[in-house]
């Protein structure tokens, strides 16, 4: 791929989110003469209005693409080394683009939070990624970055305080403001409605593992109700993302040969708080939850103003228990609404990341947080707003 004309293209820059990740490229590596990007969609003239409205250059490339023209897209990677796509839901428009990518052995990076979907890819292109050099890197955004990295970070403080890793990890929401994308409803809603006409993709959509082919760890918590958490002191409830962050939390593991442990236990839930009113809190956020793929979801392409996105945040409590009950925490917060905000600026680092910091990583179907590590923490810390810190 070193002969090709760009870094990164960025694909479905028109829609919603993909205006903020060109806008975040264009304003965050502006002064930057060695990243050479362009922006991709199907309509010209969309794309001529979202370079103007973004102040991006006025020379900054576009192409025209179209996720219906497998031609298109091919055309398109060959231009590039690697491919942000913010097109989704990515079980309809995702896999011809990956497809092409495989075969040209370009990067691709998506914001996917869709497991059956991904299970079907891995077991379809995984073999030829390697084979290619691709590298292949699932759920960017905020399903599943701070999720994958906060719990690789509280493990490396428990490797240092316990002299081992923990078995069990706990991961926590304990604030979130800011609102859940059209395109993360809209998929999670696909993958349901894909369920419902094939029973068989139950058992993927229900396990735990089901993005770690051939390893099943331990049982692990179900996470679908309420409970009170004495160590925590404070109320939990269901954790809507949990359904794709602790499956890519195990394929973590598993990319990274098992640093955690074969019996590793991971769970995500939203803290509410203690006494009745925590417990009112967690039955409002069980009912929240039910609404937040229902008829009144926001829709793709729609999504919170600036001021809104600005105002947003999301911090997170990583707890790591020893097996004598001792615990060390972590905690990992982001300056933006994380369902775009935060997510534009997460994607377009991985990809930044992997193209200048991580060279050395195979081709493959990744995670962010396995093939990046250490040099993704630092650059989500040095650009992109987030914080990780040790917690007493």
């Amino acid at each position: 791929m070193s002969s090709a004309k760009f870094d990164i293209v960025v694909y479905g820059a028109t829609g919603f989110t993909g205006q903020l990740v060109a806008e975040y490229l264009a304003a965050q590596y502006k002064d930057d003469k060695s990243l050479t990007w362009a922006m991709a969609g199907r309509s010209l003239d969309k794309l001529k209005s979202v370079r103007e409205a973004i102040g991006a250059p006025a020379d900054t490339p576009l192409i025209v693409a179209d996720a219906s023209d497998a031609a298109s897209l091919k055309a398109m990677v060959a231009q590039t080394k690697s491919v942000i796509t913010t097109v989704g839901p990515y079980q309809f428009y995702g896999e011809d683009l990956l497809a092409a990518c495989v075969a040209a052995g370009a990067d691709y990076f998506d914001l996917c939070g869709e497991p059956v979907w991904m299970r079907q890819m891995i077991d379809k292109y995984e073999t030829s990624a390697k084979a290619s050099g691709a590298r292949i890197v699932f759920s960017c955004g905020y399903d599943s970055v701070p999720f994958e990295l906060g719990t690789f970070f509280v493990q490396e403080e428990a490797r240092r305080v316990f002299g081992a890793p923990a078995a069990r990890v706990k991961g926590r929401v304990r604030d979130m403001r800011g609102t859940l994308s059209g395109g993360t409803a809209a998929s999670a809603k696909a993958t349901f409605d894909a369920v419902a006409k094939d029973l068989s993709l139950v058992a993927i959509l229900n396990d735990h593992f089901a993005l770690t082919p051939g390893f099943t760890g331990p049982k692990q918590p179900k996470g679908n109700r309420a409970a009170y958490e004495e160590d925590l002191q404070s109320w939990a409830a269901p954790f809507m993302m949990a359904l794709i962050n602790t499956r890519n939390v195990h394929r973590s593991n598993m990319l990274m040969g098992f640093p955690y442990g074969k019996d590793f236990v991971y769970d995500e839930m939203v803290l509410t708080g203690p006494g009745e009113k925590g417990e009112a809190n967690a039955k409002r956020v069980m009912a929240a939850n039910a609404e937040k793929t229902g008829p009144n979801a926001p829709k793709p392409g729609e999504g919170p103003s600036k001021e809104e996105r600005e105002n947003g945040l999301f911090d997170l409590l990583y707890v790591a228990i020893a097996p004598d009950g001792r615990q060390v925490r972590a905690g990992v917060t982001g300056d933006r609404d994380p369902g775009y905000g935060s997510t534009s600026k997460m994607i377009s680092e991985c990809a930044i990341c992997l193209l200048r910091d991580a060279k050395d990583v195979p081709g493959g179907i990744w995670t962010p947080g396995a093939a990046m590590q250490h040099k993704l923490i630092k650059r989500l810390v040095d650009h992109a707003g987030l914080t990780f810190g040790v917690e007493t």
